[in-house]
């Protein structure tokens, strides 16, 4: 994980979600210039820094990564390092992902299910890849199996690297506004696209035929079907319709 987040020892400071016992801070304490631990356990948190021999770059805050500030935190540029609690995981990358300030890229360890989802694969889009891939470009560094933890899971796990993107990988002018229409058209994933879309937004079904229609979208495709490239052509369609 160190590794594939590139550090640079002279300038890089990184943010570790969850440090736990420091196992991962010792290292990226040799790698980076400082790190900020978030640890929503008080004991390990109270206890981190002297297990570490007290580091002059190192600071611990005992708080929940889902609701502390950010900026108060820490500054821009940097990096996220971390092995995130699983089922909160998806929660914090988007927190880390819209909200200022946002990392250059992120290392994370995640269940492997949800870190194909975050990959995703051409065809089989769910919400989460679609948005991932619209605010970064994702990529898995390696598969973890369950006998490299103690005690083993139950499940696998994956490091993923995400590089976040200045602009988003479609041009559309909120991107806020854009992720909550792509989040509208999975909102019943296993019906085709006008159902799912309409059911989403809230909107008649027939609004939305004419929106993909015009957008040369096939509405009886499912929603996991589409490219991010789809869904920018249908939001810009059904945007500008609905100004009209």
């Amino acid at each position: 994980m160190v590794q594939a987040a590139d550090l640079n020892s002279s300038q890089d400071d990184v943010l570790e979600i969850g440090p736990g016992f420091g196992i991962l801070t010792e290292l990226l304490l040799t790698a980076a210039r400082s790190v900020v631990g978030v640890e929503l356990d008080a004991s390990l948190a109270s206890s981190l820094a002297s297990r570490l021999n007290s580091p002059q770059n190192l600071r611990v805050v005992q708080a929940d990564a889902l609701h502390v500030s950010l900026v108060d935190l820490i500054d821009e540029p940097y990096v996220v390092v971390a092995s995130l609690p699983y089922h909160v995981a998806s929660p914090i990358l988007f927190r880390l992902l819209t909200a200022p300030p946002r990392p250059q890229r992120l290392v994370v360890m995640l269940q492997e299910e949800v870190a194909d989802r975050v990959v995703g694969r051409p065809g089989a889009l769910t919400y989460l890849g679609a948005a991932m891939n619209t605010l970064a470009v994702p990529a898995i560094v390696r598969r973890v199996p369950p006998g490299a933890f103690f005690p083993p899971p139950k499940v696998r796990s994956a490091v993923v690297r995400l590089d976040v993107r200045s602009a988003p990988a479609v041009p559309v002018d909120d991107v806020m506004r854009f992720l909550a229409f792509v989040r509208a058209g999975f909102s019943q994933p296993r019906k085709q696209l006008h159902n799912s879309l309409a059911q989403g937004l809230g909107a008649p079904s027939l609004d939305v035929l004419e929106a993909a229609r015009h957008a040369g979208i096939d509405p009886i495709r499912r929603p996991g079907v589409l490219s991010i490239a789809d869904w920018s052509l249908l939001y810009h369609q059904f945007e500008s319709r609905a100004s009209s």
